[in-house]
């Protein structure tokens, strides 16, 4: 059975030896491929797990003339004009080529192959894949193709028994159905199976004194920048560390904020204080590519960043777990506690819907300080 994303094709902007190229990623099929072998000098890149031709306007004419009718030529990743490196585009080979037992079932490669072409974060391929392996190895004697309904709601059965949360039983369910679901393009195949109710639990927030504290205890310009810069742009730990050194726009005072959640660019706020400490830090740092690099280069890692806040947070006294989304949580809450309406704190987080945002009206104290208690 094929769809859409099975008739299509991705673009991307490669830089290889030198010269500009055309990525073409895909999944698996026949025609796709005798076309791809049709076009000028196709060749294979393993770094990036893709076919490259030279970039010219011929050679994409060619492409869109030769699809025609045929797959549908996805160029969302291709006219931002934007150059791809191995950090940019998910690779799963390591799961392809991970050795394991004969009695272990890897996750299948068509599994591997959908995440990629979806162009999932690592982040979530790396849950689903998990997950999805600990499912078939339960039913190790069995076929994928055997499993059926009642045996997906007996294991969700015996994770409950076992203590899982709400939000590892949805993970789990989430991998399951994106095998059959999407992998093998079996819409709601699995549509008795009853979801666990979502715990809703209150976004954590520290004050916007708390939030000085960390930051005017840092070690340094650019510790401070980081946390700064996540706490008063709104971002997600993703976000800053992906950020390049043009996503800063300080003609216009906003940041570009791309391919975030759900493969979506924004734009959000550039504080001028945070503007005069990032120009300090450029000076100093010297970044090459990315905002903020490590010590040999490449992305300031994860954990580093964690480590910062960690430290900064100890050395301001302040006895609380403060994670890099608990600065994105104050920002939308301060800013709705100063009267900024919640339509633009939703543009500014990057929330579909305000439905999402709403749950920070629970945590703004503002009207909550003007009802007097009873006892008062």
């Amino acid at each position: 059975m094929e769809d859409k994303y099975t008739k299509s094709i991705i673009l991307y902007h490669l830089f290889i030896n030198n010269k500009k190229m055309i990525g073409i990623k895909f999944y698996p099929d026949k025609i796709i491929q005798l076309i791809i072998k049709s076009l000028p000098n196709p060749k294979w890149n393993n770094l990036h797990q893709m076919v490259f031709i030279e970039n010219s306007k011929e050679n994409l004419d060619l492409i869109f003339s030769s699809f025609r009718g045929i797959a549908w030529v996805n160029c969302k990743y291709f006219t931002k004009n934007t150059f791809i490196n191995d950090n940019e585009i998910l690779n799963l080979d390591f799961y392809r080529n991970k050795i394991s037992n004969n009695s272990y079932k890897k996750c299948p490669n068509s599994f591997l192959t959908k995440l990629e072409i979806k162009h999932y974060s690592k982040n979530t391929a790396k849950i689903y894949i998990s997950l999805f392996e600990k499912f078939i190895n339960f039913y190790n004697k069995k076929q994928l193709n055997e499993i059926n309904e009642n045996d997906i709601i007996s294991y969700l059965l015996i994770l409950t028994k076992e203590g899982k949360s709400n939000s590892y039983l949805n993970q789990m369910v989430n991998s399951i159905k994106f095998y059959y679901e999407v992998v093998l393009e079996m819409p709601n195949r699995f549509y008795g199976i009853e979801r666990p109710r979502k715990k809703h639990s209150l976004p954590k927030v520290i004050s916007k004194k708390e939030v000085k504290m960390i930051i005017n205890n840092t070690n340094n310009i650019k510790h401070k920048c980081l946390i700064a810069l996540l706490y008063s742009a709104g971002l997600r730990r993703s976000e800053l560390l992906n950020l390049k050194i043009n996503d800063i726009d300080s003609n216009r005072m906003v940041i570009l904020v791309k391919n975030s959640k759900g493969n979506k660019d924004r734009l959000t706020i550039l504080s001028k204080s945070i503007l005069v400490d990032l120009r300090l830090y450029f000076k100093k740092y010297k970044p090459n590519d990315y905002l903020f690099e490590g010590l040999h280069g490449g992305k300031y890692s994860s954990s580093s960043l964690s480590n910062v806040i960690k430290y900064s947070t100890i050395k301001a006294g302040i006895k609380k777990n403060i994670t890099p989304h608990i600065f994105r949580h104050s920002f939308a809450t301060h800013l709705l506690e100063d009267g900024v309406d919640l339509r633009y704190i939703q543009v500014l987080l990057g929330h579909n819907s305000t439905k999402t945002t709403e749950i920070y009206t629970q945590v703004a104290i503002n009207n909550i300080k003007i009802i007097k208690s009873p006892l008062d």
